[in-house]
């Protein structure tokens, strides 16, 4: 994980104000390097100015950036994870070998050098944003992975300078948007002119199978689906938890865990602690970073005791719950479940911090997902082994896990909203299939971008193993009855009083079915009948306001300072 700021500017160099040099530094603590250039032409000078700071994540050294070649004066600025280069896993440190491809594809001269790079980007796996100043044709190359799973932002002022950033702190410039996903960016200086351009990935990802079944369906998604689904799971999990180095600011240091799931107790997250336990050894211990928050529209919970307000959120309700189960099932190893409790005066307190760093998205919706990450991400609560310590069993905790997994993306692949299941009652597999669709084609745009700021504020990297593009494909791929289990005429369990009930597995909820069964298989046949709970609900950071009346998710929030 790094930070990224670069500007073009005609009349001066452009650098970041305090607040995003500062927001830049927290994103990577163990290194922060500046690089500027000058292209001299006769209608003026353009100055540009490279900024990268580093979470060393990779490798067993902090590799600093921005990466400069003395050779050609080509500048590559890094933010991502290249799991893989053209199927070929990477170990070690990725960015310089990225570096060392845009180098040779620049150098092409017998091919179209934009295409040759475009081409090297499309070969990598994994997340990233990047900025590649390739020096011999004064061209900027931007842009991010195809589905947006690392900021970046873009700015223009009135001064004809154009800004690229992970996340401004304050706003730059007239505007400010998210760089699209869709294509490579590229700015050619020529003759003091800046021409800005885009060349779309020349390989996007296979489009959702909408095969329709050729008779009516009653079974559940087949044994080998689950088995092919687990494969492809722990696969994408093993590249995000494995190997991961204890180096922070150049020293070797011990931490207690080096990798925290962000636990709600649901499906998704709780399968992969399930599938962590199996991949790591036994010695390395595990957080579980379950946030909630006192919020006064439920303060009635206050007078069942001083804890109530957090231990009777539905999120601690169920994190608990599955916590209790995965102790069972995985008794060896080391769990924390980390008790994040936010109180609604310090959750108002760093409100227009957190409005900041999601900008430049802006609803309330925004808001309410964004502060649970926030608190979530910082990982400051009190830590138990046990499901249901009495108060002195737990001690005030900070984890210092550089790396957290989210389970996001399992609803957009797997049909887990509400939506979903209107979607089928509406239109059965077509009506479904297409739902889905267009879940996945906007998740980049709506989530991850926002969410990558937020959690990265923290000097800690947010990692989707749902997203692997190996994981997606396969997903993509899948005819959506066997991923979900839908059936025409088939009951649908509507609290979770009635999914508790469940003793065999093809009566589970049919909303991502097929994660349910994997659970089962895997022992944790409670969980396997949890429902699915927006974040903003099971956290209860929605509506916190009680001086705002009626709000909805879409209303607009009043800018900050």
């Amino acid at each position: 994980m790094c930070g990224i700021f670069f500007s073009a500017a005609k009349s001066r160099p452009i650098l970041p104000d305090r607040r995003t040099k500062d927001g830049l530094a927290a994103r990577g603590p163990d290194s922060y390097e500046e690089l500027s250039a000058v292209l001299h032409a006769a209608s003026g000078d353009i100055y540009l100015t490279f900024i990268s700071s580093v979470l060393a994540l990779r490798g067993d050294h902090i590799q600093e950036q921005p990466l400069y070649d003395p050779l050609s004066g080509s500048v590559l600025c890094w933010n991502g994870e290249a799991w893989k280069i053209g199927g070929s896993t990477i170990e070690g440190n990725d960015s310089a070998r990225v570096f060392d491809l845009l180098l040779h594809a620049s150098q092409a001269a017998d091919r179209d050098h934009r295409q040759t790079v475009v081409k090297v980007l499309q070969a990598i796996a994994g997340p990233f944003a990047f900025v590649f100043y390739d020096a011999p044709t004064s061209t900027i190359f931007y842009g991010r992975d195809r589905l947006g799973r690392r900021s970046l932002l873009l700015s223009r002022d009135q001064e004809k300078s154009l800004t690229l950033c992970s996340a401004f702190a304050t706003p730059v410039g007239m505007h400010i948007t998210e760089v699209a996903t869709t294509s490579i960016h590229f700015i050619a200086f020529k003759d003091g002119n800046i021409t800005a351009s885009e060349l779309p990935w020349s390989e996007p990802l296979p489009v959702m199978n909408k095969m329709r079944p050729s008779s009516s369906l009653t079974s559940s998604p087949t044994s080998a689906s689950v088995e092919s689904f687990l494969e492809h799971l722990k696969n994408a999990l093993k590249l995000r938890v494995v190997d991961i180095p204890s180096l922070s600011q150049g020293r070797w240091h011990t931490v207690s865990a080096k990798v925290a799931i962000l636990f709600s107790g649901g499906l998704d997250c709780a399968l992969l602690a399930r599938l962590v336990h199996e991949i790591l050894p036994q010695d390395e211990d595990v957080d579980l970073l379950n946030v909630a928050f006192e919020n006064p529209r439920t303060l009635a919970a206050l007078a069942k005791g001083p804890d109530s307000a957090y231990e009777l959120c539905p999120d601690r309700v169920t994190g608990r719950r599955s916590f209790s189960e995965l102790r069972q099932v995985c008794p060896h190893r080391r769990w924390k479940f980390v008790a994040v409790n936010v109180p609604y005066v310090e959750s108002q307190a760093y409100k227009s911090t957190i409005q900041q760093l999601m900008h430049p998205h802006d609803t309330e919706m925004d808001l309410s997902i964004a502060m649970a990450l926030w608190f979530a991400a910082r990982g400051t609560g009190f830590s138990s082994e046990s499901a249901y310590p009495a108060l002195s069993e737990t001690d005030f905790y900070n984890s210092d896990a550089r790396v957290l997994l989210s389970g996001l993306g399992a609803d957009e692949l797997y049909g887990g909203y509400a939506r979903h299941a209107a979607a089928f009652a509406r239109a059965e597999f077509a009506g479904l299939a297409d739902e889905l669709e267009l879940d996945f084609a906007r998740i980049g745009s709506r989530n991850l971008g926002r969410d990558d700021r937020v959690m990265s504020d923290w000097g800690k990297e947010v990692r989707y193993p749902y997203l692997d593009e190996d994981f997606v494909r396969f997903s993509l791929g899948l005819p959506v009855w066997e991923k979900c289990g839908f059936r025409p005429g088939k009951h649908m369990p509507k609290h979770y009083e009635e999914c508790s009930q469940v003793t065999k597995p093809e009566d589970l909820e049919p909303a991502k079915m097929l994660l349910r069964l994997a659970m089962w298989k895997l022992g944790m046949h409670s969980t396997a009948t949890e429902r699915k709970r927006a974040i903003q609900f099971g956290a209860r950071t929605a509506k916190m306001d009680i001086g705002k009346g009626r709000t909805k998710g879409t209303d607009v929030l009043m800018p900050t300072s």
